[in-house]
């Protein structure tokens, strides 16, 4: 499967990264200059710099991640906050991925939902002995005794799989439930997400094929007690201009083909990675 190879792939290369914590005091771009080449070769695409940046991500923050992955922000976000923070890692409900994929066997979404357990070790390779303290949980299943304790939780290119499935299990409201209740009043929330055309069909720009409307991302946070309070263009790209029947993956970096559109791969790598709506949100009272 081409998604458990790739995580495996960018996990050892997190690993192996050797990124130090000894100095607590680095700036953002000695952290992203001093990750492992293959992970930095993203960096035209996803703007870490600029990103972290514009969510206002700072040192002591405490901070949680939804579906971390292999750990590309893990990468940058551990050593920026530093040792005596917190990161936690946000997973989806184990429930999901079966209601996401008819084709989904028991083994591969057990598969999956192991990959919580990357979580911990994963921090502990990065963070160098510094010992951030760290944590992992489903959501539905988010340790009550974090609530109204965080500063931040990212959402970067995750939203698609849960809104895909809200009508499914309501899993894009249980969510944004756990979120807002682990944030502290005010605390914010870093959208990034492959973006549909507004003027897309909704059945199409439902997340299962990769994007989502902005509009919908909108809508779905103001109904969950938060508002929106700035908005970017940094991670847009002109370039993808998807039409119903495309989906995300056909782009780099995943570049799954199917045997019709094979003869497209030259075009796909042209356009580059996914054009991506750049969401802060804050928590405001409910």
């Amino acid at each position: 499967m081409w998604r458990t190879a790739l995580h495996s792939m960018l996990l050892l290369t997190v690993l192996i990264s050797q990124i130090s914590m000894a100095d607590t005091e680095r700036s953002l771009d000695s952290i992203l200059q001093s990750r492992a080449e293959a992970l930095k070769l993203r960096d035209v695409h996803r703007h870490p710099k600029e990103t972290v940046e514009f969510f206002g991500i700072q040192p002591g923050m405490k901070v949680a991640e939804v579906s971390p992955g292999a750990g590309w922000y893990t990468s940058i976000l551990v050593p920026l906050i530093g040792p005596e923070s917190l990161i936690v890692g946000l997973y989806y409900s184990p429930t999901m991925w079966g209601q996401m994929y008819d084709r989904y066997t028991q083994e591969m979404i057990d598969e999956r939902n192991a990959h919580i357990h990357d979580f911990v070790p994963m921090v502990s390779a990065i963070d160098g002995g510094a010992r951030i303290e760290t944590a992992a949980f489903h959501f539905g299943g988010v340790d009550s005794r974090l609530y109204g304790t965080l500063d931040a939780v990212t959402m970067i290119r995750t939203l698609h799989n849960i809104m895909s499935v809200e009508n499914r299990g309501s899993y894009l409201t249980q969510a944004l439930n756990d979120v807002y209740n682990l944030l502290k009043p005010g605390g914010i929330v870093a959208v990034v997400q492959h973006r549909a055309p507004e003027t897309a069909d909704d059945e199409w720009a439902n997340g299962r094929w990769g994007y989502v409307k902005t509009s919908a991302v909108i809508e779905a946070f103001e109904c969950a007690g938060f508002e929106l309070v700035a908005q970017s263009e940094l991670n847009a790209n002109a370039k993808d201009q998807p039409v119903e029947g495309d989906y995300v993956w056909r782009l780099p970096p995943a570049s799954q083909l199917l045997e019709s559109n094979k003869h497209r791969a030259g075009e796909f790598q042209a356009i580059g990675e996914s054009d991506r709506m750049t969401l802060k949100f804050a928590k405001v009272k409910r």
